[in-house]
This record gives structure tokens, sequence and C-alpha cells, in this order.
């Protein structure tokens, strides 16, 4: 596990420090930090960082890299989705409903993976489709984070102290009128899910590598109110990863490229 490294922390192009992974914010505070938060930083947020860091050494997506393409906890995204433009005339009348899902990264040993769920088939949206925890954000929620680290818990028990969250990919507009902000977060390995049955169907992970391979992507063509839309969809076997769930991971690849 790193340990702070007060006073000669280097930072990397993320603005976290090379050796101890904190971040500047981080590293700011920690004088002035409770016991309690410098606990949990050591033995929680840290340690899940340093295992992220070593799923991801020698991929296409390195540690650095990955939070570069995200945007900063503290800066979330503005804007309607970076999609809009293409749904304008398909959208329901009225402002988005605001929701948000957790895109969970799980260090594992084979690499880093990526959570996603199967919705329950007799759902009145979405039943049966691909999809990452998350869900319409309630007025209780104190931000976009907060909506998505409850629906996970609701939907599949991931306790929140399970979960470091990293930053934002870009809003998504879906056909539904829900504008979607995805949460990136690092996972704890040792996390068993418990799929709240009414609501998902299955839990599975997907290699981060697969993922983010330009060739296993495709688009494909559908029908939608009598008119033909075309929509990303992955060809993993035995589960059809497509729609939104495919244009964020999409969206999260694009940024990727973007930070080379």
């Amino acid at each position: 596990m790193p340990t702070p490294c007060i006073g000669l922390c280097a930072l990397d192009r993320a603005g976290y420090c090379a050796g101890c992974l904190r971040s500047v914010d981080e590293i700011t505070r920690w004088s002035t930090m409770s016991r309690h938060e410098q606990d949990h930083l050591m033995q929680h947020a840290l340690p899940l960082r340093e295992q992220l860091r070593q799923a991801l050494h020698g991929s296409p997506v390195e540690h650095e890299r990955l939070l570069r393409a995200l945007h900063p906890l503290d800066q979330p995204p503005a804007g309607d989705g970076w999609n809009r433009s293409e749904l304008s005339d398909l959208l329901p009348p009225g402002p988005p409903v605001e929701a948000a899902v957790l895109a969970g990264i799980v260090p594992r040993a084979s690499g880093a993976q990526v959570i996603l769920t199967r919705r329950t088939e007799t759902l009145r949206q979405h039943g049966g489709q691909v999809g990452f925890p998350g869900g319409r954000t309630e007025p209780d929620d104190r931000d976009a984070v907060a909506a998505a680290l409850r629906e996970s818990q609701e939907e599949i028990a991931l306790s929140p102290g399970q979960v470091q969250v990293l930053g934002y990919l870009d809003p998504f507009v879906t056909i539904t009128g829900y504008r979607v902000m995805p949460v990136v977060a690092v996972i704890d390995p040792a996390f068993v899910a418990v799929p709240q049955p009414e609501e998902v169907a299955d839990v599975f992970e997907v290699p981060l590598a697969y993922l983010m391979e330009p060739a296993n992507l495709h688009q494909i063509e559908i029908n939608h109110r009598g008119r033909v839309r075309h929509v990303l969809e992955y060809g993993w076997p035995g589960q059809r990863i497509w729609g939104a769930t495919a244009a964020i991971l999409y969206n999260l690849r694009r940024r990727l490229e973007q930070t080379e």
C-alpha cells in the first residue's frame, strides 16, 4: 500500500502523486484531515488506486491516462449530452430527467474488468437490456455520485465503502429523455454482487481492454418509430451490450484516445 510522501510528492499529468497516489486536494488537506479521514484514505482509497494501477499496467489503458481522460470530481461536465444533436427530433418535450450510472472498474490479477448488469425481463423500461448500475437522480441525492452509489447499492448490494470514485465521463442523452451522468469508479475486487431480483437478472464482468478495442465495437441499424437509426453494439459472448451502454463505453474510449 502506498504511503504519503509528505513534502516529496511529484504530480503526474493527471494531478496525482506518482508515488503515493494522492490527489492535489488530498495532499493539500492532509495536515488538516481528521484521523478518520486519514485512515479512510490510507486503508481504503489508496490501496484501491494501487490495485487499479497494477491491473492497468502494461495495458493500452494506463492508470495515469485513464485519470486524465476523466472529468475531475470537482468539475462535473455541463451540457445536454454529447449525443443530443443526433436525437433532437426524437426526444420527448420538456427538460431531460437527470440520471446517473456507475461505470465500475474491478482490478483483477488478469487485468481490469468492467461491471455490467442485465435488467430483469419484466421491467417496464429497458427490460432484459445490459447496462451499468444506476437510475434516476432523486431530490435527496447530493449529486450524480450520490445517485450512482445509491442505485448501485439498491440494485447489486455494492457498499459505498467498496467504491473509490475517480471522475466523470461526458453526459449522455437517452431516447427516452434521460440525461445520464456516467460516474467512473474503482471497485474493491472482494465485492460479491447480490442482484435485486426485481430489477437485476444478472451481474457480470467484461475486460476493459476488450471494451476499449475499436475492432470489437460495431454499428448496427435499428428501426425506431418507423425510422432507421444507427446504434453501437459489442459482440460479447452471451450478452448483448448495445445502445446507451455501448455509447458510454465508446465515449470513454474516445476520451482516452484524446489523451495520447
